[in-house]
């Protein structure tokens, strides 16, 4: 009977992504609304600020997103050319630099040999971009899925501190949105800690940590140079 084991790592691109999305959706508009806040601006000031962040951020993230994993997929897809190239034109020394890599992992020669015959045999180009590249269909780049994912999370992140910025009265509003905005990155760095099968502690502390050190210093810079309204 097949062992079954249930692996993290197809998850990583579009983890990566989601998470990036909306830490940066809840700190960045968290910040922006404390920032402003502090600077005495009234509450429709406010919220057009994190609007105006909602909708700026999602469109920036997703082509930031979409520029950098489609510059990791040019340098992949380049990679394969280059290999598929040599498959063709030079196939011994291809097979020979596999035997080696299977050599360094701990094969004897003649068994290195053998798998590097059969591997190549089977799909060539395949073998030499798992092995010899780092290659692989799960872990390939996707600018599309990236881009939608960081613009999604980003929007839905950003969206809670502007809910309660909305629904809290101006005198609790800068203690509400920064003490609901350590919540959700609590919340967010515990989700995703367990989709990736890590430490919860660990990543919890960590984006909270980070979190509030960007909303204080922001808030520090409105009070210090803002002017009321």
């Amino acid at each position: 009977m097949r062992h079954l084991e249930k692996h993290k790592g197809h998850r990583t691109g579009w983890l990566r992504a989601a998470v990036l999305g909306a830490n940066d959706g809840i700190v960045s508009t968290a910040s922006l609304v404390l920032g402003v806040a502090a600077t005495g601006a009234g509450s429709k000031a406010i919220l057009v600020a994190g609007v105006a962040s909602l909708v700026a951020g999602a469109m920036s993230m997703a082509a930031g997103e979409y520029v950098s994993v489609s510059s990791q997929a040019d340098t992949e897809n380049a990679d394969l050319a280059r290999e598929r190239v040599e498959l063709a034109n030079q196939p011994d020394h291809e097979h020979a630099e596999l035997t080696s890599i299977y050599v360094d992992r701990g094969l004897d020669e003649n068994l290195a040999q053998q798998v590097a015959t059969q591997l190549m045999a089977h799909d060539a180009l395949g073998a030499h971009a798992r092995d010899e590249l780092g290659l692989s269909d799960t872990l390939a780049a996707k600018p599309v899925q990236a881009a939608l994912a960081s613009a999604a999370t980003f929007a839905a992140g950003a969206l809670l501190p502007l809910l309660v910025a909305l629904l809290l009265p101006a005198n609790l509003l800068m203690w509400g949105v920064a003490g609901s905005a350590l919540f959700f990155l609590a919340a967010l760095g515990a989700l995703a800690a367990q989709a990736g099968g890590s430490s919860m502690r660990v990543a919890t502390v960590r984006v909270t940590f980070w979190g509030a050190l960007a909303m204080g210093l922001t808030a520090g810079v409105g009070a210090l140079f803002g002017v009321a309204a």
